[in-house]
């Protein structure tokens, strides 16, 4: 009789065991196919952060964790008392960040935040661009310059905080900033153009290939990686680069009309200290510090689109990200190991 009773249990416990997976997977998919929230689309939705409690609260953290419980006890208390008194700041600071990348990609998150804020921001609200980007691409950066200067353009004031980089077409975004703050050792500058082009003619000729270049109009192709070049050609291109580059610095001269724009057009990068001397950047500050400069005297709000996945780009991203976490197990692992 118990063997029967403990084959039942047995049976009952696997039958929960299944019950509970298939419940936690159907729970995965409601949760990646459910509609989207308030203010989202079918592409994605508009997220927004307050930063100054998350602030404050990463500054209570330490002081909790040196001071003796019955002083802390005290601080929270007249810091209460504050808070009760302190009237809500009527100023807003928008808060943005920009990844770059060769494609700009970041570009079509960009452009609906701003379209968002030129909505609701008000004359005495602020825009603070936290940029990263080491250029790329001339039509998908100068398309990010114009998103921001379409906030230029409604009179809204725009920051752009440099904390790493921001060169050649990461430059051409921040220099639409009312002003730019840029880290001491940041990287800033690198305005000029260039088109690396390798030439496999010769090793296709030795192997003997031929390459038939067609075209309909003198310079629709000037050089080509596959067919030989001629001088004509690459006069053409040549043209075509310094045109470009032309336009990059009358784009920074006419955000930036104070700066010698020959003097630093010249493909050049220089680190913070040096841009602020040379009229690149207009202050030298991380982005952590000017933020908390506006902790009392502003609501700090992050705003961020984030683009919807499909559930197979989910479930992909998913597997890569457990994927990164075995291997980076097991490499912390084989360092532990003593070596012979």
């Amino acid at each position: 009789m118990m063997d029967v009773l403990l084959e039942i249990l047995g049976f009952a416990g696997k039958g929960l065991i299944v019950f509970i997976t298939v419940a936690a997977c159907a729970a995965i998919l409601v949760a990646l196919l459910r509609p989207s929230r308030r203010g989202a689309s079918h592409e994605g939705r508009l997220e927004v952060r307050k930063l100054n409690e998350q602030l404050r609260g990463a500054a209570e953290a330490l002081h909790a964790a040196v001071m003796a419980p019955k002083d802390y006890k005290k601080r929270s208390k007249a810091l209460a008392k504050e808070d009760k008194k302190r009237q809500r700041p009527k100023r807003n600071v928008f808060v943005l960040d920009f990844k770059g990348d060769i494609m700009a990609t970041a570009v079509e998150g960009l452009r609906r935040e701003v379209t968002a804020l030129l909505a609701v921001a008000g004359d005495q609200d602020e825009v603070v661009l936290r940029l990263d980007s080491p250029g790329g691409t001339v039509p998908n950066y100068g398309l990010a310059a114009s998103q921001l200067a379409r906030l230029r353009e409604r009179d809204l004031k725009l920051t752009v905080c440099i904390d790493k980089v921001a060169a050649s077409g990461g430059y051409l975004m921040a220099c639409v900033a009312e002003q730019i703050i840029a880290a001491p050792f940041a990287i800033v500058g690198s305005i000029g153009v260039v088109a690396p082009l390798p030439n496999l003619h010769r090793l296709l000729e030795r192997h003997g290939v031929d390459y038939e270049n067609v075209t309909a109009g003198k310079y629709k192709r000037t050089v080509s990686f596959l067919a030989e070049n001629d001088d004509e050609g690459r006069r053409k291109f040549q043209e075509q680069l310094d045109e470009t580059h032309d336009l990059f610095k009358a784009f920074i001269h006419q955000n930036r009309p104070e700066l010698d724009v020959e003097q630093v057009a010249t493909g050049e990068y220089w680190h913070g200290t040096r841009a602020a001397e040379l009229g690149l950047v207009n202050q030298l500050m991380t982005s952590d510090d000017y933020l908390m400069s506006k902790l009392d005297s502003a609501n700090l709000l992050m705003v961020s689109f984030r683009r919807h996945r499909k559930v197979r780009e989910r479930i992909a991203g998913a597997a890569s990200l457990a994927a990164s976490r075995v291997v980076e197990v097991c490499w912390n692992r084989l360092r532990e190991v003593p070596q012979g």
